[in-house]
């Protein structure tokens, strides 16, 4: 299975920006992850078949949305209101079975990695 992702680039604080990332086939769990330099993956949300709402972690709640096209096997990450502290490289992950929301963004479970997007947030 292939992640593959795109959408990152350098936004002012305040600003939007979207990310997708493309399975080269159905997962049950999609997630994202990041990355900030110097520090370890952080979890930033999922998203699971069946269940019809994403999961979020606290840092991003409320600013952030997943969303998944089923029919393209893709995934999405809608950031709103960026932080310099967003920036990051932004990584998709992704699972064969449906994994528990708490779970999902520990950055334990994942089967399959995105080589990463990275977003700057900066003026």
């Amino acid at each position: 299975l292939q992640l593959v992702e795109s959408g990152g680039g350098l936004v002012q604080p305040g600003g939007s920006l979207k990310l997708s990332c493309a399975a080269s086939e159905f997962t049950h769990t999609m997630a994202w992850f990041r990355q900030a330099p110097g520090k370890e993956h952080e979890g930033v949300g999922c998203i699971i078949s069946g269940v019809s709402s994403a999961y979020y972690a606290d840092s991003v709640k409320g600013r952030f949305t997943i969303s998944r096209d089923y029919t393209e096997n893709k995934v999405y990450l809608q950031m709103h209101s960026l932080r310099p502290e967003d920036t990051a490289d932004y990584y998709c992950a992704a699972a064969h079975s449906r994994i528990g929301q708490t779970t999902c963004v520990r950055p334990i479970w994942p089967d399959y990695w995105g080589q990463g997007t990275q977003v700057t947030v900066s003026s």
